[in-house]
């Protein structure tokens, strides 16, 4: 029976891209179906799906638009939510694709890669600072909305002739947006930046755009890039401008802009590095990299350039705890909340504190706050004492330290100390 259809594709990588789609979980697309709903006829919702990819009869449905806030706080950008069925359609082509372009890229590429990750990109770069002075933090404008596709395809035609890939990526790259109210965008550039695809392809379009541009034209020039946002080291100021004006040019030719705000060259400055510059620091994947007080093995004080959490991520994290409405605690006991909470702690303790960990815990402290408010609001007897109340919260903190992930990291209450 399989043997009659337009293209060969087999139901067991059907099958293991519905397994990774589930892993990945996420939310309804259009339709409104959730993954626990498709499974109630997976079998059939599943048979659909390589029935109609092997017969070359599968178009995707429209990407359920949602505008999501930019993490400078400022703006918007669209977020693309294609239904549970799509998403597995497109794990499917992941599957075939990513092991024909994944040897390709470059080692200094991070993003949405096995066995590569953010913190590796922050490592390497901690290390780049340390050896080169000068910085060149980049900005793509608008990257993801405007990928050519023409470029992109031609890309794609480098490293599969699979006919089935390349004609539903086609469709998938053109597939309108829809808005609440049932409005359609039609879409002629640019990767749906929530698209179970999306990342693949947007590593390969940069495969071309940028890395293997930089290897042949400037190979002695390191740099990290995760997804589109890239930082690349220089030994002067002036091999920095000029390397700037060289990747606009690049960039011109893929079609793809520099935002000249967010761009900026950057002096590494330490101890050993004491030039005044105006510009000594910027934001890499979340965390801020400029000169910090640091304390040799030797015991001596020095100022190293290195990166801690950003002040940007650490302005999220406020935000996220000003969402746990303490009063909505209050029917809850502590190990309640713990229960709720430490996912996000733990997730914030694996990111932000494996570098430069003081600086988080400095903000992990207000959490110890949280809990204080909570206390008040939910026993009579501390309701307006404050000083009491925290050292109720440090004997229940000495008494089970693991109870929250920050005490078990060695964020107690002041009381502790």
């Amino acid at each position: 029976m399989q043997g009659a259809k337009s293209f060969e594709i087999s139901k067991q990588l059907v099958w293991e891209a519905y397994q990774r789609v589930k892993a990945n979980r996420g939310s309804a697309g259009i339709d409104n179906v959730s993954i626990m709903e498709f499974e109630e006829h997976l079998k059939d919702n599943l048979y659909k799906i390589w029935n109609r990819m092997s017969s070359g009869c599968y178009f995707p449905p429209p990407v359920k638009l949602v505008e999501i806030p930019k993490s400078g706080g400022v703006g918007t950008r669209p977020l693309g939510i294609p239904t549970v069925g799509d998403r597995v359609a497109q794990m499917v082509a992941v599957l075939m694709l990513e092991p024909q372009v994944e040897p390709y890229f470059h080692e200094d590429s991070y993003g949405y890669r096995r066995n590569k990750s953010a913190q590796d990109a922050i490592s390497k770069a901690r290390q780049m600072c340390w050896k080169l002075d000068w910085v060149l933090d980049m900005d793509i404008s608008k990257f993801f909305d405007t990928i050519d596709h023409e470029l992109l395809m031609k890309a794609l035609g480098r490293h599969t002739d699979c006919k089935w890939v390349l004609l539903y990526i086609e469709r998938w790259l053109t597939v309108p947006y829809e808005k609440k109210d049932g409005t359609r965008i039609a879409r002629e550039k640019g990767v749906p930046q929530g698209s179970v695809i999306g990342p693949l392809l947007a590593n390969l379009f940069l495969h071309y755009a940028f890395d293997e541009w930089m290897r042949i034209n400037h190979p002695d020039i390191p740099f990290e890039r995760y997804a589109d946002d890239s930082i690349c080291h220089c030994k002067s100021q002036s091999e920095a401008i000029s390397l700037k004006k060289s990747i606009q040019e690049r960039f011109s030719q893929c079609k793809l802009e520099l935002n000249e705000t967010k761009t900026k060259i950057v002096y590494c400055k330490d101890s050993n590095r004491k030039g005044n510059y105006e510009i000594i620091a910027f934001d890499f994947l979340g965390y801020g990299f400029r000169p910090r007080g640091a304390k040799s093995k030797q015991g001596k004080y020095f100022t190293s350039f290195t990166p801690a959490i950003s002040r940007g991520a650490k302005k999220r994290m406020g935000e996220k705890m000003r969402e746990w409405q303490t009063n909505q605690w209050v029917p809850f006991k502590l190990r309640d909340i713990a229960r709720q909470i430490n996912p996000i702690l733990q997730g914030w303790i694996n990111y932000y504190g494996k570098f430069y960990p003081s600086a988080l815990k400095g903000v992990l402290q207000r959490v110890n706050g949280h809990l204080a408010r909570w206390a008040r609001q939910k026993f009579k007897r501390l309701r307006h004492k404050k000083t009491q109340t925290i050292y109720w919260l440090g004997n229940i903190a000495r008494g089970n330290p693991r109870l929250f992930a920050h005490w078990k990291w060695g964020v107690m209450p002041a009381a502790c100390n």
